[in-house]
Order: structure tokens, then C-alpha cells, then sequence
């Protein structure tokens, strides 16, 4: 995979930030991620590759664009699987909150897990703690492990947990365990970054959220040395059926960081809303201005990119 794709895609997520940070705050959900989509699939479709989208916007019958089996790309050029979500966060930039953004991971043919639209259980950490988890342990050991791996105790772990009903439980036994908790409303692509960033005060994500943005997520910390773990969970008969007809043959599988993103892998994410990772958009006349990360497995680097953006001189597609 040529290293200077990287910099191609990092203008689709720039594109699909630009037209959703639009909407932010104005209460339009549908609208800020249809904003996004377009302006992804728009940008995508220029760029010469022959892609398939592994992890979209969901099957065919369900969104009309970026769906799960669509080819993008001008149809020359290397064949490559895309992980994407034009607006990760759409309840955030449509309330205005923190921490949305606009994600793509790529990799060559077949790197991908082709994860159903079901929940997934996961943990995630950084470089330091990295071969410390285990998805079939307690929290209780995983917290354990991870201040081992870290050299500090237990109550100096921040982790990182969706503020829902679901974890209840969760939350309890990790606030037995002595360590502090950052309750979030969205956004775990984002948190499960932050735990790779010394700078975060993020060490631990743990949870049940979305099995697509664990697969996004699973890429991401690949680039940046990290550890990921998850396992599909399945709420009907319904769900274990779709997960069935997209490949998946165990369902009870816990799978490791390389199962779920395999190979050379790259990633892009730009800043929709304000962030801890990532600065929003924000305007100026006649333009505004981008933050985006850039990251590759191959090498290891990771390049954040401020980008002027003058809309009188930008080209239309």
C-alpha cells in the first residue's frame, strides 16, 4: 500500500468534517451525518483505488451510500478495504458536544474483520500496557494487570467508560476496584485513542459499545503500538443471524488487535466538534481551518495536520 495515500484520504475526512460541522449544535442528527456521508463518498470516489467498504454506514437495504459491499474509488490503482464512519459522534456535533469526528481506516484486501452492526464488548489500552488485557478476565484483573504493566497502582488508572444503563455493573466493580472513571456519552473511537496519548490522562477504555467502531478503533491503535480486545454481543436471534451471513462462524470469539485489523493499516480522523484528541473546525471568512491525525502501521508515525481550507478556491466535485 503506498505510503502516500495517507495523504489522500486524510482529505475525506477533512471534506466529511467541513460540511457536518455545519450542522453542529443545530439538533439534526440525519442531517449532520448525511452531510458527512455525502461529502466522504463524494472525495472517496476521487481518489484512483479500487475500495470496498467493509465497515460503513450499514448494509445495502438500510443506507443508500457507503453501505456495507459498495465499491468507491475511480477503479484503478490498488485494491483496498475501507473502515469508515463520516461522523463519528453524530449526537455530539448535533448537540454540540466534544469529541466528534470523522474517521477512515484502510487496508489492503481483506485486512478487515467484517464486523455486523451488533454491539461489542472491549477493552483497550496503550503501548505500556500493551499484551496486559484480557476480554475472558474481570475488570478487576484487567485493572490489575494494566497498573502492573504501568508500574503504578490501581487508583492511578483513569478509565474510560460509556455512560450507560448497560454498565451499571461495570461501573460499580471498576469503582470497587479503586480506579477513577471518566463517564462518557460517545465518542469511544476517540477514547480508545486517548489511551495511546501519554498526554490524555486516558489508560483504560472498557465497555460494551459499537462492534464497527471497535474494528475502526482496533486499526487505529494498531498505527500507534496499542492493545485492543473484543468480542461480538448479540442481543436476538435476528443479530446472530446477520453476524452468520457476513462470515463470522464463532460467535463467541474474543478477538485480539491483529484479528479484527491485519496488515499494513492507515488512519485518518479529522476534528468535527472540539476535542481532547482533535480541534474542531473552526471558521474564518471566506474559509475555516482543520485538525486532523494521519497515522500508518508500517512505520509508526503519527502526523497531526492543521490545514487552511479557502473555500473560493477549493475545487468542486
Amino acid at each position: 500500500m503506498d505510503r502516500n495515500y495517507a495523504m489522500e484520504f486524510v482529505r475525506v475526512t477533512e471534506a466529511a468534517a467541513l460540511e457536518s460541522s455545519r450542522l453542529m449544535g443545530r439538533g439534526d442528527e440525519k442531517a449532520a451525518d448525511h452531510a458527512a456521508v455525502e461529502a466522504m463518498r463524494k472525495m472517496l470516489n476521487n481518489i484512483n483505488f479500487e475500495g470496498t467498504v467493509v465497515i460503513g454506514e450499514g448494509e445495502r437495504d438500510e443506507a443508500p451510500m457507503l453501505y456495507i459491499g459498495e465499491k468507491v474509488g475511480r477503479g484503478d490503482g490498488p485494491k483496498l478495504d475501507l473502515a469508515l464512519d463520516p461522523l463519528e459522534g453524530t449526537t455530539i456535533c448535533a448537540h454540540g458536544g466534544n469529541n466528534a469526528l470523522s474517521v477512515i481506516a484502510i487496508a489492503e484486501e481483506g485486512n478487515f474483520l467484517h464486523a455486523p452492526d451488533v454491539y461489542m464488548q472491549k477493552i483497550a489500552v496503550g503501548p505500556d500496557a500493551r499484551g496486559a488485557i484480557d476480554l475472558s478476565a474481570s475488570a478487576t484483573e484487567n485493572l490489575k494487570n494494566v497498573a502492573r504493566a504501568k508500574k503504578c497502582y490501581v487508583d492511578d488508572l483513569t478509565v474510560v467508560i460509556l455512560d450507560r444503563p448497560r454498565h451499571q455493573e461495570l461501573i460499580a466493580e471498576v469503582r470497587k476496584a479503586g480506579a477513577r472513571i471518566w463517564l462518557i456519552g460517545d465518542g469511544d473511537v476517540s477514547a480508545a485513542i486517548a489511551t495511546c496519548k501519554r498526554d490524555s490522562g486516558v489508560d483504560v477504555l472498557i465497555g460494551t459499545g459499537g462492534a464497527p467502531e471497535g474494528v475502526i478503533s482496533a486499526a487505529a491503535l494498531r498505527c500507534m503500538g496499542g492493545d485492543f480486545q473484543g468480542q461480538l454481543v448479540f442481543r436476538n436471534d435476528n443479530e446472530r443471524a446477520r453476524a452468520t451471513k457476513m462470515g463470522i462462524q464463532n460467535l463467541d470469539r474474543i478477538y485480539k488487535i491483529d484479528d479484527l485489523a491485519a496488515g499494513r493499516v492507515m488512519f485518518c480522523a479529522t476534528g468535527i466538534t472540539q476535542g481532547t484528541l482533535l480541534n474542531g473546525v473552526r471558521y474564518f471568512s471566506g474559509g475555516a481551518l482543520t485538525h486532523s491525525l494521519v497515522m500508518r502501521s508500517a512505520s509508526g508515525t503519527v502526523r497531526y495536520i492543521e490545514a487552511e481550507h479557502h473555500f473560493a478556491r477549493k475545487p468542486k466535485y
